[in-house]
């Protein structure tokens, strides 16, 4: 997932690569009917500096529209499943005006924390499965040594989730490796098979009931890495990280939208979209209802671009409200409007920046292709970037119910 300031190095190198034959019309229609799955990620770090805490997605209506929410990140030490941030998680004491049910935290108790709040948004809406991350983009190391020895991982993941502190609180496992027997922050050589060894594990020990997901790449050459068809057979579904195709790391450019749909006239690499990847999970054999679209709540721009389409040239990265060259959705709608559409994303021009990020509108266009092509549903990251009244959450969820 994108923990951003390294991710625009890699972007950048991934730009350099050599394209692979072209697949730019969307993929066959499929008549099987989507399993409707509307996931979104909570990144502990958002209850600092961009004070967005589990409350807010309750208040939004978020939690009334999602299926499941996937907490992030846990770590992947020695091998074995750890907590991240232990004051997030567990510690960090809720006022009542922060909480969701408007009761402060007292320190008496035994759990506190994202923790201690998601337990409460559980019970306001019992129906919201609940996952536990682990690794993202700078956590992921960790997991070469856990593919070793996948019962171990496993069997500490499980002692993890039956913690006395939050034990029923999780109703499973989200690995989020990037990338399994590729490279993502460095490189892994842990096997094709690593992936689905680690899955297979995590069902054994955590039973048939358990969700367990896992997030894959969005770009094709890194999917030919890794057996997803036999990683998908013990997980619940697989998470398509189809965004950050390209970014401010690509400085001085081209612009060009970092969340395409599909290949549009000019495009740096026309195997640099959604569909290129959906297209090829399901030519690796993952069925169709287990893989997941991705959309991200947050865009990704340039400065000193002079030309309205894409394809401008830049002198370098927009600044952002946490890093350069990426901004909330949230900042974006009233900054820079968009100003036009391309690849089924939108783009905006203002001043002298260039931005490229879903709206409303747009992920109603992505949900419409998850649907017809019979994928699982679609997951976003991450809930922070959203609306106060969780626009683009409700465009996924009314997206796929048609």
């Amino acid at each position: 997932m994108r923990v951003v300031p390294v991710l625009v190095a890699m972007i950048a190198l991934l730009a350099g690569c050599t394209a692979t034959p072209a697949r730019t019309s969307a993929a066959p229609p499929s008549s099987a009917a989507p399993a409707s799955r509307v996931v979104a990620y909570f990144a502990d770090w958002g209850v600092y500096g961009r004070d967005f805490q589990v409350r807010d997605v309750d208040t939004s209506g978020a939690a009334g529209r999602l299926t499941h929410l996937v907490y992030a990140f846990g770590q992947v030490t020695d091998g074995t499943c750890a907590t991240g941030d232990a004051w997030a998680a567990a510690q960090k004491p809720y006022a009542a005006e922060d909480s969701v049910d408007g009761v402060a935290d007292v320190p008496t108790q035994v759990l506190r924390g994202t923790f201690g709040q998601l337990r409460k948004l559980k019970a306001r809406h019992p129906n919201l499965r609940i996952l536990w991350s682990f690794g993202g983009w700078t956590g992921s190391r960790g997991y070469t040594e856990a593919a070793r020895d996948p019962g171990r991982f496993a069997r500490s993941c499980a002692t993890l989730l039956k913690d006395p502190r939050w034990a029923g609180l999780f109703d499973g496992i989200d690995i989020d490796w990037e990338y399994p027997n590729a490279c993502g922050l460095e490189c892994d050589r842990s096997g094709p098979l690593a992936l689905g060894a680690l899955l297979g594990a995590l069902r054994s020990e955590l039973g048939q009931d358990a969700v367990i997901t896992a997030a894959v790449p969005g770009d094709i050459g890194k999917l030919t890495a890794t057996d997803y068809a036999g990683a998908a057979r013990a997980a619940t579904w697989l998470s398509a990280m189809t965004y950050d195709y390209f970014g401010t790391g690509d400085t001085p450019g081209p612009t060009a939208p970092h969340s395409p749909l599909t290949a549009y006239p000019g495009i740096p690499r026309e195997t640099a979209t959604a569909d290129a990847a959906v297209r090829e999970l399901l030519a690796l054999g993952v069925p169709r209802d287990k893989v997941l679209l991705g959309v991200g709540f947050y865009g990704r721009g340039w400065r000193g671009v002079s030309t309205a389409a894409p394809g401008g040239r830049a002198s370098g990265a927009a600044a952002g409200s946490y890093d350069k060259g990426v901004e909330d959705y949230e900042v974006l709608r009233k900054s820079c409007p968009p100003t036009g559409t391309a690849g089924g994303t939108a783009y905006a021009f203002c001043r002298d920046q260039w931005w490229s990020y879903d709206t409303p509108e747009t992920i109603r266009t992505k949900m419409a292709y998850a649907r017809s092509n019979g994928l699982g549903g679609a997951f976003a990251w991450e809930l922070s970037g959203d609306t106060p009244d969780a626009q683009l959450v409700r465009a996924m969820a009314d997206g796929l119910s048609g």
